[in-house]
């Protein structure tokens, strides 16, 4: 064997050994656990976001429903319609907020299932149509507003703001744009402490980090990941966890350390269940989830 067939070989064992580190890290996922279907028969489903109680609620846009999960009972529907809502979250009132895309809006759903909007304009423009949101501690939310044409849209419906830009809507209300460089912006999440946000510009595959100004405007703007993301989340360890191909996690410095399948492509993730340590996939067609040993802060 000539050195350089061996050096093929040496270069090929580091790259597998690496390869299989990053798919069997199972330090993240409790012992035994497998990835599991709870809910099927769905167009697309996105958007889940957990309860103070620990349900997690999620969308079916395609069908105009928002669906709850919880350990107890199962999947059964919320409300529908529900405009079209793609990303949600809670906020501290327990309230849900979503990005409601039929009228380009944000808005808060009661547990009556009313909704108040609170962001559908910036500079006197309606928005493109808010994609995901994260709400910071102090009540503040960031949101993407990316254009994807709906076929439910007014006939001539165009793209209506200048940049695919992220929003932050301050607590007194006031709508501003903290990001207007990006190709496609998509999937955010926040650290609990409110000091930085990680941004997917997904058609760029590329995850951002910046630090949160006192205002809710960002500051130094640093690569984290080479991957793009549907939708993210963060467990208590600080790993952010993103939605593509799999479910790729990566730690707080940048570094991979888990990629987890799914039978069908994921869209979005969140920590569910009264511990929140159940890992809640929504997946096109599907919903899985996956018992953690790290939780989830929301």
């Amino acid at each position: 064997m000539t050195k350089f067939s061996m050096l093929l070989i040496l270069i090929f064992l580091g790259i597998n050994a690496i390869s299989q580190e990053i798919e069997t890290n199972h330090d993240l996922i409790a012992k035994g656990a497998k990835v599991t279907k709870v809910g099927g028969d769905y167009k697309f489903t996105e958007g889940p976001s957990v309860a103070p109680d620990g349900r997690v609620f999620f969308t079916d846009q395609p069908n105009d429903k928002i669906d709850v999960w919880s350990e107890k009972d199962g999947i059964s529907t919320f409300m529908q319609p529900c405009d079209r809502s793609n990303g949600t979250y809670f906020n501290k009132k327990g309230e849900l907020v979503a990005c409601a895309d039929l009228h380009n809006r944000l808005v808060i759903i009661s547990a009556d299932k009313q909704m108040k909007t609170i962001a559908e304009n910036y500079n006197g423009q309606p928005l493109n149509a808010p994609n995901d949101l994260w709400i910071a501690p102090n009540g503040g939310i960031y949101f993407t507003d990316p254009y994807y044409h709906r076929d439910y849209w007014e006939t001539g419906r165009k793209e209506l703001q200048d940049k695919r830009g992220v929003y932050y809507l301050t607590p007194e209300g006031k709508v501003i744009r903290v990001i207007d460089d990006y190709k496609q912006p998509n999937g955010l999440i926040g650290t609990p402490d409110g000091k930085t946000l990680y941004v997917s510009d997904i058609n760029d595959r590329k995850i951002w980090k910046y630090d949160i100004q006192a205002d809710g405007t960002l500051s130094n703007k640093t690569f984290f990941a080479p991957e793009g993301s549907d939708g993210m989340s963060i467990d208590n360890k600080g790993n952010v966890y993103l939605t593509n191909k799999a479910v790729s996690v990566f730690d707080k410095t940048g570094k991979k350390i888990a990629a987890i399948e799914v039978p069908e492509t994921p869209s979005n993730v969140c920590f569910g269940g009264k511990k929140r340590n159940i890992l809640f996939i929504t997946a096109r067609t599907s919903v899985y989830t996956l018992k953690m040993n790290v939780k989830g802060i929301h």
